[in-house]
């Protein structure tokens, strides 16, 4: 896995590397609060549906606070697009079902270019182990807001 020459950086908060036919590894959190198993099962979803369509999907893991994604835009689909869909219509569902308005995630997602397999096995195994450090499962393969793409 190497990473395109042609990165472009922009900064908002944090800094944000961009290179066609790379793959990331992102994180977003909520503002506040936590999401119930039903919510995170929804959020789970949202992302699961953009497999194939925007993007090809290796992995997810939606914890009650935050949410870990490792994915590979398609050609032309920007990243920023990406994650307004899946946080902008995760969003407007939970508040939906909530009965509730405002924001549910935090404006910026922190996203980084992996740079190779063994970067990707260590963001992988983090992502796979974040419930069971938690408490949440003693088997991480079975926690409900674990996606693992095996085609990738």
């Amino acid at each position: 896995m190497s990473v395109p020459p042609e990165i472009g950086i922009y900064r908002r908060k944090l800094p944000h590397w961009r290179s066609d036919g790379s793959t990331y590894f992102i994180t977003f959190k909520l503002v506040q609060g936590v999401l119930s198993q039903k919510e995170r099962q929804l959020v789970l979803e949202q992302i699961k549906s953009g497999h194939g369509k925007f993007y090809t999907l290796l992995a997810c893991v939606v914890m009650p606070d935050h949410v870990h994604i490792i994915l590979k835009p398609h050609k032309g689909v920007e990243l920023s697009r990406i994650m307004k869909g899946i946080k902008g219509v995760s969003a407007r569902q939970i508040n939906q079902a909530r009965g509730a308005r405002g924001t549910l995630w935090q404006g910026e997602s922190w996203d980084r270019i992996i740079r190779d397999e063994a970067e990707l096995g260590e963001k992988f195994n983090y992502m796979l182990m974040n419930p069971f450090k938690r408490g949440l499962v003693e088997d991480p393969w079975r926690y409900d807001g674990w996606f693992f793409n095996d085609n990738f």
